[in-house]
Formats: C-alpha cells, sequence, structure tokens
C-alpha cells in the first residue's frame, strides 16, 4: 500500500488511526502516492517512520518466503532481515488499545529527527524510535515505566536518556536527540 493509501484508509483511521496519522507525516504528495510501506521497511532508512510503528505494533512483516516478527526485522542501518531478492508482501498489524505517534520533523526533508510511537497492545506496552540512531529501535527504560498500562506522560518526564550511539548531524547534536526521545514519547501519549 502507498503511504497515501494508508493514510486514507478509513479501516486504518478506525483501527489504529496513529498508524494513518504517520502515514500522513511522511514527505509530500508526491512521494505519499508513489512510496510503499513494504519499501519503507525493506529500506530501513533510520528516519523512517514505519519502522517505529511496525517495531511499537509487534508487527509481521510477510515476505514471499516467510513472516518475520518486527523484532526480529530491522538489523542495522539499511539492514533488514530480507534475503536477497526476497519480497515483503504485506505487514499484519494487531489493533492496539491505544497508541500515537508524533515527531520533530527536519524542516527541509520532514524526515523525523527524532519519533516516538507508543502502543498498548493486549495490555503490553511497547515504544520504538526512529530517526535518532542507526535504525528505529525499542525504547525499554519508558517500556518499563509504563508497564502497568498507565500512559501517563509523567511517568517517563524524569527519565535521562543517555546520548550515547544516538546519531549526531548537522540537523541535531546526539544530546538534542536524547532530549527529543523524551518529549516526543511524552508528546504521542499526551
Amino acid at each position: 500500500s502507498t503511504h497515501h493509501q494508508v493514510f486514507s484508509s478509513e479501516l486504518v483511521k478506525t483501527k489504529i488511526p496513529a498508524l494513518a496519522e504517520l502515514a500522513g507525516t511522511i514527505g509530500d504528495p508526491m512521494v505519499r502516492n508513489r512510496g510503499t510501506i513494504g519499501g519503507s521497511l525493506a529500506n530501513n532508512d533510520p528516519a523512517a517512520s514505519y519502522p517505529s510503528a511496525v517495531l511499537a505494533l509487534n508487527a509481521t512483516i510477510n515476505t514471499d518466503k516467510r513472516s518475520i516478527p518486527a523484532d526480529e526485522f530491522f538489523l542495522g542501518m539499511f539492514d533488514t532481515a530480507l534475503d536477497e531478492g526476497e519480497l515483503i508482501l504485506s505487514v499484519s498489524f494487531p489493533i492496539p488499545e491505544k497508541a500515537g505517534y508524533k515527531h520533530f520533523p527536519n524542516p527541509a526533508s520532514r524526515y523525523p529527527i527524532v519519533g516516538a510511537f507508543v502502543a498498548k497492545t493486549n495490555g503490553e506496552v511497547r515504544v520504538a524510535i526512529t530517526g535518532a540512531g542507526p535504525c528505529a529501535y525499542r525504547q525499554i527504560e519508558f517500556e518499563e515505566a509504563w508497564a502497568d498500562g498507565n500512559l501517563d506522560p509523567e511517568k517517563i518526564k524524569d527519565i535521562q536518556i543517555s546520548d550515547e550511539g544516538l546519531a549526531s548531524d548537522i540537523h541535531a547534536s546526539a544530546e538534542y536527540r536524547a532530549h527529543l526521545i523524551n518529549v516526543m514519547a511524552r508528546r504521542a501519549v499526551g
């Protein structure tokens, strides 16, 4: 599905509105009408939005050969568990009880400098961050703080994120990205 199809799907808007919202923030109308969720996941750009949703929602990537759990799919910068020639056919998303996505966009590219997707599914809270490191990853400290299922932003406010291993470039320092991780996660549930 294209980003626009995900964004405009009544089914997605009804069942996982945060995923529809995320799709609507990708690029510009040209990109949203041509780019696909499968292409984005296969590319695994460090600042792509979809990987954070796939991780936080604990989705399954279905290929022409197998089904790959989200936690096993993203290996590193532009690297996934896909074999040579393996194609993504679909992505299966569980329906969350609650989910939210917020990102701080680069003003030029609109890619997230940092994005946070928070989802509570079957009582389990998962938090995934994009834009901050070599690829999207789960933010375990926040998951532990919200383990009781109460997604109160105040519960993570004082958690200091280390800037070790985070990206530092002309758009944002690693220290600033560490700060944004906390801010975006709180906004995602606020």
